[in-house]
């Protein structure tokens, strides 16, 4: 199992608290974050904050990312627009896993309106503790791109 040491991480209004919580979470556990805002739960469009995040990950900056808005549908939209950026919206630790062990998922994407911040963080660590399986897989996932 490769461990992962950077981290970058944002989110927008709705995810600000559990970004916050996530970002010590993460230190907490011995990662280096990048934090790319938002800085407080004020009204903010989740590009400003995606796009970084998705860069960290795409120029290697970052090994992995956690991107938190509402739904997760925005962020996760994105920073799919980013080649080599696989964003996966992830609401249950198994989704969390598969995600990373079948798609090779770079960046997790955070649904706060809709799971309490312990599930976020469980899937947060399956994420980041989780290896891509290769394989068969690595076939699919060399397609993803145009």
């Amino acid at each position: 199992m490769t461990k992962v040491k950077t981290v970058a991480i944002g989110g927008d209004h709705a995810g600000f608290d559990y970004k916050t919580q996530l970002v010590q979470h993460l230190e907490k556990a011995g990662y280096t974050v990048s934090d790319f805002g938002t800085a407080s739960a004020d009204s903010v469009d989740y590009p400003d904050f995606a796009h970084p995040v998705a860069t960290a990950v795409e120029t290697g900056t970052s090994e992995l990312g956690v991107l938190i808005c509402g739904s997760a549908n925005g962020v996760a939209i994105t920073a799919n627009k980013h080649q080599g950026i696989r964003a996966a919206i992830c609401w249950q630790e198994e989704l969390a896993t598969l995600a990373r062990q079948h798609n090779d998922a770079n960046i997790v994407c955070i649904p706060a309106r809709f799971i309490d911040i312990e599930l976020a963080k469980s899937i947060v660590d399956l994420f980041l503790s989780t290896d891509f399986e290769g394989g068969r897989h690595s076939n699919r996932v060399r397609k993803i791109s145009c």
